[in-house]
């Protein structure tokens, strides 16, 4: 199966759920053979900002002609396949850009780098390694619900993710994102740190793309 017939209607999609539905993403790509089986070529990369406000154009959820919309986070999996040439891929099934997309298109489409930010929407981005992901990632999505507990949006259907270690919630410490705990600059220690650490890395949004170059494949 290639990009060029994959159909998006196949991967489980529920909105407001990004961080599950890269979650199901990172694992049907690997059994369809459109990734490595154990997610290895694979990446979950956490949108947010300490304020957790970060705009991003040509959402499907926007109301708006041209997509824009400020989430509080958001959930992408980029892909840079081991082999080849071929550059790194961004895989967001809440975009109506092309499904997968180039990263620096996606880059430029969806963050308009040229659009200057006040320092209070500057997006951060958590690189986590798939297989450290699918093991550790847990949500039993108590912050879908309201005072009253209630869900706000309907959660997805299957049932909620606990991880390898028994832990049942720790959303939060994947989309906690200060400006002093970035990287001041990407560096082999950096590459490295991506495939041990639980909670990845957290880069700018100028140095993502960077990372991905550097990134042997």
């Amino acid at each position: 199966m290639t990009t060029s017939n994959l159909d998006i209607s196949q991967f489980d999609h529920t909105p407001f759920y990004c961080e599950e539905n890269v979650y199901m993403l990172c694992k049907k790509l690997g059994m369809i053979g459109m990734a490595d089986a154990e997610g290895s070529d694979l990446f979950a990369v956490f949108i947010s900002n300490e304020k957790k406000q970060v705009p991003l154009w040509h959402q499907k959820a926007s109301k708006r002609a041209d997509g824009i919309i400020l989430w509080d986070y958001h959930v992408i999996c980029i892909q840079k396949k081991k082999e080849g040439s071929s550059p790194p891929q961004v895989w967001d099934l809440d975009s109506s850009l092309p499904f997968p997309s180039h990263l620096d298109h996606y880059m430029s489409d969806s963050f308009r780098p040229s659009f200057q930010l006040f320092f209070d929407y500057q997006r951060f981005f958590r690189i986590v390694h798939a297989p450290l992901f699918l093991h550790s990632f847990a949500s039993d999505r108590r912050h879908m619900k309201n005072s009253d507990g209630n869900w706000i949006p309907p959660p997805p259907a299957q049932d909620p993710i606990v991880a390898d270690d028994g832990s049942l919630y720790n959303l939060d410490e994947y989309i906690r994102m200060n400006a002093a705990d970035a990287v001041t600059e990407v560096k082999d220690d950096t590459i490295s740190a991506v495939f041990t650490q639980k909670y990845g890395v957290l880069v700018r949004e100028s140095q993502l793309e960077e990372f991905f170059s550097l990134l042997s494949g």
